[in-house]
C-alpha cells in the first residue's frame, strides 16, 4: 500500500480538498514542486498557477490558483491557503 499524507486546500469560507493524498504538486515562488509522504517540513509562497492532487485511490484533482497563496508542509500534512 502506498504511503499517504493529509492535504488541505482552502480559501476563505471554502475547503477545496481535505483528505488523504499520494502527492500534491504546487506552483512555488521558485518553481513547481511536488510533495510526497514524509517530505521535510517547509513553508513556501505560491504563485498563480495550478495545484494538482492525487488522492489515495489515484484520482486526480486540479485547482486553479489565480492569485497564488502559501503552502505549509509539516507534521505529515500539507496545508495550502489561497
Amino acid at each position: 500500500m502506498a504511503r499517504t499524507f493529509h492535504v488541505t486546500i482552502a480559501r476563505v469560507g471554502e475547503n477545496l480538498f481535505d483528505g488523504e493524498a499520494l502527492s500534491v504538486t504546487l506552483p512555488g515562488a521558485d518553481g513547481v514542486f511536488e510533495v510526497l509522504a514524509g517530505h521535510e517540513p517547509f513553508v513556501s509562497p505560491l504563485t498563480a498557477g495550478e495545484a494538482h492532487v492525487v488522492d489515495e485511490s489515484g484520482e486526480r484533482y486540479h485547482y486553479e490558483l489565480p492569485h497564488g497563496g502559501i503552502a505549509e508542509i509539516s507534521r505529515g500534512e500539507a496545508t495550502v491557503l489561497l
